[in-house]
């Protein structure tokens, strides 16, 4: 079996590659431009909204909190008057990317320490090039792509967004798989 501190190098390195491919992807590839939408009347939202000062978090509207309250005629009616939300309200302020940033990196890390360790106990040190990507690649594709479709099936989030993310996620497990490939143990 191949230890998981010998892998700590093509960890690393696949994290590295990962992050960089993501910052091409969304800088200058652009087909993520079109996953949100701008409201037809933003400021008007945006003003409605504001006097009501909702801190940062996650909400549904018209939230039921029981599957009781689901069947109740009054939060039917409100569900079908509309609006249905589902959004996530974020701090007010400046634009700050550096935490996501850090938290997206130690993330790529992460899917490539699972990615590591279950190639690890699946392929031993000196295996074939093709058996290791198989094995890293089908893992860090579960790591990068797997879990957003939950999404698209529960919130209804566009399937063409959960494609698009599912795509970038293939490509981070192929390069991903590629480097584990070429620096496993020889054995």
């Amino acid at each position: 079996m191949v230890s998981l501190v010998s892998l700590v190098l093509p960890i690393l390195i696949s994290a590295v590659v990962v992050f960089l491919l993501s910052w091409i992807i969304h800088m200058f590839l652009k087909y993520h431009t079109g996953d949100f939408q701008k409201l037809s009347n933003e400021d008007g939202v945006a003003d409605a909204l504001r006097k009501f000062e909702i801190p940062p978090g996650d909400y549904m509207t018209p939230y039921a909190g029981s599957s009781q309250t689901m069947k109740d005629p009054a939060y039917l009616e409100k569900f079908k008057k509309g609006p249905v939300l589902v959004m996530t309200v974020l701090p007010a302020g400046q634009m700050a990317m550096g935490k996501s940033l850090l938290q997206w990196f130690i993330y790529c890390i992460v899917v490539s320490v699972f990615a590591g360790y279950i190639t690890a106990h699946a392929v031993p040190a000196g295996a074939d090039y093709l058996q290791v990507f198989r094995f890293a690649g089908c893992t860090a594709f579960a790591g990068y792509a797997l879990g957003l479709w939950q999404d698209s099936i529960w919130y209804r989030r566009k399937w063409s967004t959960t494609v698009k993310f599912s795509v970038d996620g293939l490509i981070f497990a192929l390069f991903t798989a590629g480097i584990f490939g070429s620096m496993w143990p020889k054995g």
